[in-house]
């Protein structure tokens, strides 16, 4: 082999190590790049299920919370009723009371 042959065939393996080397940097950009994109989307994968999960047990909560509120509205208006019934029934207590007083004054004045 000449030196020319020699000094082709190192210029050629250098030639073709370059390539390997930028072949791999590309490589290892387009993996970068790739492995970023699919952290990015399971990152956003992972908040949109946490969004609904969030959003799930809110409005379960919010419904639990609501029959509880209309258990205690009907349990208020219930005491209501009974409150305004015995007030009604001692109203009239107190009418027929004050109704007697007077004919008793009136009576003792007479």
């Amino acid at each position: 082999m000449s030196r020319t042959d020699i000094l082709s065939e190192i210029k050629k393996a250098e030639a073709d190590a370059d390539a390997k080397v930028a072949q791999a940097e590309a490589d290892k950009k387009a993996a970068i790049a790739e492995a970023r994109r699919n952290s990015v989307k399971k990152i956003q994968d992972a908040e949109a299920q946490m969004r609904s999960s969030y959003e799930s047990a809110v409005a379960k909560e919010s419904e639990v919370l609501a029959a509880k509120r209309d258990e205690m509205l009907a349990e208020g208006k219930k005491i209501a009723a009974d409150i305004e019934a015995r007030s009604e029934a001692r109203m009239q207590e107190v009418r027929d009371y004050l109704n007697k007083e007077i004919e008793r004054t009136l009576n003792v004045t007479s």
